[in-house]
């Protein structure tokens, strides 16, 4: 059985409509470690939630992976922020045995894509960053959610 808990809690300067909303699990049965953020779209919401994670991993002993996890994050958050429409975004990072699995949810339906980034051009690179370092990274069937998974070294296992 997993226990798990619910905190609304603020984050950084926030005003009296935003919130945050954070459950953790504890591990199940399974070996899984979670939690889940759900929050309304801001451009600070990229850094509080790449802190959140690098806090998960140091408790999970999943340092090794805080680099590429927290890029990705980084990545996936700010593309739901800047293309989800004002709807909330939600953050979901599971440990399984052998791999993390992180995915952003923006309630739209059109799906992340690859762009081709010109040499001079600030934006569009995000995706490829999240291929060159996930061992894999996909879209949900209906568009609105995008995810990757990063393996765990065996000796974090």
């Amino acid at each position: 059985m997993r226990a798990e808990r619910g905190i609304t809690f603020a984050v950084g300067a926030m005003t009296s409509r935003e919130s945050v909303t954070f459950s953790s699990s504890s591990e199940d049965q399974a070996g899984e470690c979670s939690f889940k953020v759900d929050f309304i779209p801001a451009e600070i919401r990229a850094a509080q939630m790449r802190q959140i994670t690098r806090d998960h991993l140091s408790q999970w002993d999943l340092i090794t992976l805080t680099d590429d996890a927290t890029l990705v994050v980084s990545e996936l958050v700010t593309n739901a922020v800047k293309h989800g429409k004002g709807r909330p975004v939600g953050l979901r990072v599971r440990r399984f045995a052998d791999e993390l699995r992180i995915e952003v949810t923006d309630g739209t339906p059109t799906p992340a894509r690859l762009r081709s980034a010109g040499v001079a051009d600030e934006n569009g690179r995000g995706l490829l960053l999240v291929a060159a370092v996930a061992q894999e990274w996909g879209v949900s069937p209906d568009g609105t959610m995008t995810w990757c998974s990063l393996a765990i070294p065996d000796e974090a296992s």
